[in-house]
């Protein structure tokens, strides 16, 4: 029987940020095992009509969190991280969409991971938490929307392994979206992405406050994540754009101590500057076991797992897709979202693509407002 930590009102428009938790005896997962119980944080903003049929599911990045719009300063783009395109009027207009965003599992945002308790020792999962997939993110979602009352979806969309996020709704429940958005994210990631989020992970696990996973609240690894951050924030910018902006200036605010507490030897550029503030900033906010974890799950993603084929895969899909590629994107190029899209179409699939024109990278979905904006316009709701 479903355990519920918090029963809602489903259909009560959110006057405030308030974040949500519902909670299930358990989920099986993709790699093998079982993880239970499940608590899912989550954001809903909107009204869900009365035939369920109008929400949107909002998917988000490797260290995102539920709050992707903040009711309370709906203008401001770093008070949410998709805040400007949801709101009444905007693109997902909560004037007619029942929007939801969780936090997904094995993150630290309020949603099982391995900072959580495990009912069985009284201790926190650590390195004891199971290996888990995008598909298992997904089935996790699929639970919370029908918890929720939802029927069918409008839409699913997210960037980066929200993307991918995305991309799993359309194969794995084909019957219950009419759109889906997957923005920056393709079927499976690049060997050299795997070789970044390699080294990452070895840096957080080589800090000696990592303690096999098993360090105190607040002692973790900070200097190991806040090194993984700063090798990602790399990747996830574009030499044109760390050019822009960077360039071989010196330090041009007040310097931010380096991870290690190391000396400066000569001097310090502004680029090194921003990173290590990066750096800190996610340590101060983020569970290193939980970017062990995703950034994993984003590594172990094929969409055609446990199919005959890719084609196979996405012959599933019912939904209509946009793909939408970012021109100086490292990490997911817009080839790699490109080919996805081509092959959508090939097996039959109602799949367009459009590219963002962009200097910053993969980051663009986090900052180019009015493209994104008017990308996703052409794919009218």
């Amino acid at each position: 029987m479903v355990a519920q930590l918090e029963y809602i009102n489903r259909i009560k428009t959110q006057t405030e940020n308030e974040v949500l938790t519902f909670t299930f005896d358990q989920l099986l997962l993709q790699r093998g095992g079982r993880l239970g119980p499940v608590t899912l944080a989550y954001e809903t903003w909107g009204e869900l009509n009365a035939t369920g049929d109008n929400a949107i599911l909002i998917t988000h990045a490797l260290t995102g969190s539920s709050h992707a719009h903040d009711v309370e300063d709906p203008e401001n783009p770093r008070a949410a991280w998709w805040n400007p395109l949801i709101g009444p009027g905007k693109y997902f207009d909560t004037a007619r969409y029942f929007v939801i965003c969780a936090n997904i599992i094995g993150g630290c945002s309020g949603s099982t991971g391995p900072s959580s308790e495990n009912s069985v020792t009284g201790r926190p999962y650590g390195m004891r938490f199971p290996v888990i997939t995008i598909r298992d993110m997904v089935r996790a979602q699929y639970k919370l929307i029908k918890h929720l009352g939802v029927r069918r979806l409008a839409m699913v969309a997210g960037g980066s392994i929200g993307g991918q996020q995305a991309l799993e709704w359309a194969v794995t429940y084909p019957n219950i979206v009419d759109k889906v958005a997957v923005i920056a994210a393709s079927a499976a990631v690049s060997a050299q992405a795997i070789a970044f989020n390699e080294v990452a992970r070895q840096s957080i696990m080589a800090d000696p406050a990592w303690q096999c996973g098993d360090y105190r609240p607040g002692q973790g690894p900070a200097t190991g994540l806040a090194i993984a951050r700063m090798l990602a924030m790399i990747t996830y910018q574009s030499e044109e754009s760390m050019e822009q902006r960077f360039a071989r200036k010196q330090a041009q605010r007040e310097p931010v101590t380096a991870p290690t507490f190391s000396p400066e030897l000569g001097g310090r550029f502004d680029v090194e500057n921003y990173l290590y503030y990066q750096g800190d900033q996610l340590a101060r906010r983020f569970d290193a076991n939980s970017y062990l974890y995703i950034s994993r799950a984003m590594d172990l993603y094929d969409v055609s797992e446990g199919y005959a084929s890719l084609e196979d895969a996405l012959g599933r899909i019912q939904s209509e897709m946009l793909f939408v590629g970012i021109s100086s994107d490292f990490l997911f190029p817009a080839s790699h979202v490109r080919w996805l899209a081509d092959k959508v179409q090939t097996v039959g699939g109602d799949a367009r693509y459009v590219e963002i024109a962009s200097p910053h990278g993969h980051d663009a979905f986090l900052k180019e407002w009015d493209k994104l904006n008017a990308v996703l316009r052409q794919f009218s709701l």
